[in-house]
């Protein structure tokens, strides 16, 4: 089941990308995703598949929200931070990670490290000093 899932993520992506869904681009389509390699050593819980894809369907409203604030209430601070890949993530569920950090506004993957951390860069509205400055 499982894999049929990162068989589906693999081809979603090539449509998003060739924005063709031709008779020969879907058989083209299928071929790559076929023999593009999968680590096979790891394997996604459908559990954790259907919480990305929820948090998918969440990140929609809150990019829009985020833009909104933006636009709004300009944010003139920004920092870097580290945040840790959840455990047992596959390849698959670790794209779609940073594919959600990266499609709100505020926030953008720079780097995803071996070692299980993604560096984010993310903007913030700056915080007034206390005393009324």
């Amino acid at each position: 089941m499982i894999g049929y899932l990162d068989l589906l993520l693999r081809l979603t992506i090539w449509f998003l990308l060739t924005a063709d869904l031709s008779p020969a681009n879907i058989i083209i389509g299928v071929c790559i995703a076929l023999i593009l390699p999968r680590n096979r050593t790891v394997t996604a819980v459908l559990k954790d598949w259907l919480h990305a894809i929820w948090e998918i369907i969440v990140a929609i409203p809150t990019a829009y929200i985020e833009a909104v604030e933006i636009i709004l209430r300009p944010h003139t601070a920004e920092d870097t931070v580290m945040e840790r890949v959840k455990p047992n993530r596959t390849p698959g569920l670790i794209f779609l990670d940073i594919f959600l950090i990266t499609f709100t506004p505020k926030t953008i993957v720079l780097k995803y490290h071996e070692d299980g951390r993604y560096e984010v860069h993310r903007v913030r509205r700056r915080k007034l000093k206390q005393g009324g400055e």
